[in-house]
């Protein structure tokens, strides 16, 4: 008896929040900074009602604290709020008794909400609101402050979040293909998918405060994680080619060419006098002149005197001979990447890994 009783009470003790401090003071800044300048701005609404709405101080906590919530949109702070008030003022002059009023008020708000997909809690307070005080709430106050505060913190909320790079007030776009086809990346074709994803939540059944583009990502970065876990005792260190062909940014293609069939590589680093990176070029490259460049319609066109330097891509992805070969799988996998330079703390080449190399390793690990 005292062992059930004592794992209910457990269920009073919350779980950590994994949300740092800077996180915890950035909202705070945020929810202090979007009401003082929401209010500022409507004390001067005509009608000479409140210039703040009581709802939305949890309509600030959503939007500040919690930015990637599906309830902290624009859509659902601006028509949550908007739709539960009509709700609300209209439950107020049909039903008679308080009571009925408010909870027929709250509980179809709640239903307008779900089927417009604008569900925003505060809308439940607001509802309330407009029972509770209908003698100073009408339709003027929905048009007025109720609009105007949801509308201007929404705004405030998304230009906050948007300049410190946090929240997803945005749609995500799913990342491009290298190739440019309709396949899903290669990192996303084993594995769980977005399918798998939707059938799971439709079997929880549960609202999740939480947008799916999200959840999806979290369960990457864990099965990121898991391989770490795994694979991160091998480092690039112990599968990169140390014996590396290199060229200057002046050597001309032809020289390239022949050395890139001469070791039988379809990419080559290029460095400066000191063994310095500068950049890197492949067979595509030559072939099609590069970045930037125009489809060169035969390989004769670049057989000649021109430096590497004229097809060479120059801002080029590397690691280190420290770094963990589980951070080579998306690079090489979803990053479209086939070459990567090892360098030292001088950017000095001191290896090249593959997409063979890696598996190679992989292979081993297994084994």
């Amino acid at each position: 008896m005292l062992t059930g009783f004592g794992q209910r009470l457990r269920a009073f003790i919350p779980q950590p929040l994994h949300a740092g401090n800077r996180e915890i003071w950035t909202a705070c800044v945020g929810v202090l900074l979007g009401l003082a300048v929401t209010e500022a701005v409507c004390r001067y609404l005509p009608g000479g009602g409140p210039a703040l709405v009581a709802s939305m101080g949890a309509s600030a906590l959503l939007a500040f604290a919690l930015p990637s919530s599906p309830l902290a949109q624009p859509w659902a702070m601006i028509g949550g709020n908007v739709l539960s008030a009509l709700v609300g003022l209209a439950c107020a002059a049909v039903f008679p008794h308080t009571g009925l009023a408010a909870g027929m008020a709250v509980a179809l708000s709640i239903a307008a909400m779900f089927l417009l997909r604008c569900l925003h809690p505060p809308g439940g307070a607001l509802a309330m609101a407009m029972v509770l005080t209908p003698a100073s709430h009408g339709a003027a106050f929905i048009a007025g402050p109720v609009l105007a505060n949801a509308v201007l913190l929404t705004l405030l909320a998304d230009a906050f979040n948007r300049q410190l790079r946090r929240g997803r007030f945005q749609p995500l776009s799913p990342a491009p293909s290298a190739h440019r086809t309709a396949d899903p990346l290669p990192g996303e074709r084993i594995g769980f998918s977005p399918e798998d994803l939707d059938r799971a939540l439709d079997e929880h059944g549960e609202l999740l405060d939480i947008r799916r583009e999200d959840l999806l990502g979290v369960f990457r970065s864990a099965e990121w994680h898991a391989y770490h876990r795994r694979f991160g005792q091998v480092r690039c260190l112990d599968i990169m080619a140390r014996d590396v062909v290199s060229v200057h940014e002046d050597t001309p293609l032809a020289e390239v060419w022949t050395r890139l069939a001469l070791h039988k590589v379809k990419a080559l680093p290029v460095v400066d006098g000191e063994n310095r990176l500068r950049g890197i070029v492949t067979v595509h490259d030559i072939l099609l002149g590069g970045q930037g460049h125009a489809f060169a319609p035969s390989l004769s066109v670049r057989q000649g005197d021109e430096p590497v330097s004229v097809v060479m891509t120059a801002e080029v992805r590397s690691v280190t001979p420290a770094q963990s070969i589980a951070d080579l799988a998306g690079l090489f996998s979803d990053g479209g990447l086939h070459h990567l330079p090892v360098i030292d703390g001088e950017r000095r080449v001191v290896g090249m890994i593959s997409q063979s190399d890696l598996v190679a390793a992989l292979f081993k690990v297994h084994l």
